[in-house]
């Protein structure tokens, strides 16, 4: 009787009872185009908490959008991958920013901030919020070790999948598989 206890329990976790884990399974199906490099976790992975600033020199974190899905990008000005990916980031935050998700992105490195607003403006960026990592500690800590590299964390500031590498983030394949996560 206790085996037949412990079958029902495991095949109702598997089969999604457990809704925190079902989003985040379902969008795993759901991968295409670009969307196939988007590594989801097991588990949710703990960010370290390390400062990063703004381009105004005022102290920032990853985790002042706990509370919202995050879409935070690491990258570099002279990154030219960066550069034909950060306008599908726009896109992305202009669609389905507000109360749930965010997209930040993350300058690590020696960037300057008159070269990150040029870039930016180049790029025709104007709905992102940029952050910058000059010393590249937390994507030393967190194992970025090309650009660009986005990571996608839960409401609780907690990695849940990767993407190494540069992706079309406006895609409908990439904000299903975003709804998904977030569902």
């Amino acid at each position: 009787m206790l085996r037949l206890l412990f079958a029902v329990i495991y095949t109702a976790l598997t089969f999604g009872a457990n809704g925190a884990a079902a989003g985040p399974a379902e969008a795993a199906a759901m991968r295409t185009g670009d969307m196939r490099k988007l590594v989801i976790h097991d588990a949710p992975r703990p960010l370290p908490e390390q400062g990063l600033v703004a381009l105004d020199e005022a102290p920032s974190s990853l985790s002042d959008w706990k509370g919202k899905w995050v879409v935070a990008n690491f990258w570099a000005t002279w990154c030219a991958p960066c550069r034909e990916e950060m306008p599908t980031l726009d896109a992305l935050q202009a669609a389905m920013g507000g109360e749930r998700f965010a997209v930040v992105t993350v300058a690590t490195g020696r960037n300057a901030v008159p070269a990150i607003t040029r870039f930016f403006e180049e790029a025709g960026v104007r709905h992102l919020t940029a952050l910058r990592d000059p010393k590249s500690a937390l994507a030393r800590q967190i194992g970025v070790m090309g650009l660009p590299v986005t990571l996608v964390l839960d409401p609780e500031g907690r990695e849940v999948a990767r993407l190494i590498g540069d992706a079309v983030w406006d895609s409908p394949e990439a904000r299903a598989v975003l709804a998904e996560m977030m569902d």
